[in-house]
């Protein structure tokens, strides 16, 4: 791995296709379960890896590549849900105006493509839930859920501790809980 890292400090465009060939489906997925839109998610994967070869200078191995890759998505995805939240603001106080801007609006049914057939309609009920929670209760909840990383892989992910994650998960459950109640309740 310190082989590739050392290539692509030197500019080699091959280092280049072959870190993105080895990450590109745990960014991707990682961005996805983030986002719930996979345009979005392919947007984000592509800026993600561009950050990381410009930025490969700045890697000193502290972490593992797997971490700073994650670190980058995370914070790519949060940096897109925060100027499409502001694009909804703006787009809400246009319309109160009469201007033509239309609202943004998430898709009203989001398909995760690791999800089995059977449980669709659980998991689009699970994701609008997710979708719902504060963007860093999200991002510790997808890592450890999805992309199954432990609290100390997400703290360095995230740049925080061990404990500060334990609290982001605890709370995110604990709203998903809330927030999925009256459905299970039904069923």
């Amino acid at each position: 791995m310190t082989d590739i890292i050392a290539q692509l400090k030197q500019g080699s465009e091959a280092a280049f296709r072959e870190l993105v060939g080895q990450w590109q489906g745990m960014v991707y997925n990682t961005a996805l379960g983030i986002l719930q839109n996979p345009s979005d998610a392919e947007d984000v994967a592509q800026e993600v890896f561009m950050q990381a070869y410009e930025s490969i200078g700045s890697f000193k191995g502290e972490s593992q590549l797997s971490t700073w890759l994650y670190r980058i998505t995370v914070t790519k995805c949060l940096d897109h849900l925060r100027r499409k939240s502001r694009k909804k603001r703006w787009a809400k106080v246009y319309s109160l105006f009469g201007a033509q801007n239309e609202l943004l609006i998430d898709p009203p049914d989001f398909h995760h493509p690791g999800i089995q057939l059977a449980d669709k309609e659980r998991a689009a009920l699970l994701f609008k839930a997710i979708g719902r929670l504060p963007d860093s209760q999200k991002a510790a909840f997808v890592l450890h859920k999805l992309e199954g990383l432990s609290a100390k892989e997400i703290a360095a992910a995230l740049e925080t501790s061990v404990s500060a994650v334990e609290g982001l998960l605890h709370r995110a459950r604990q709203h998903l809980r809330d927030d999925l109640e009256d459905y299970y309740r039904e069923k």
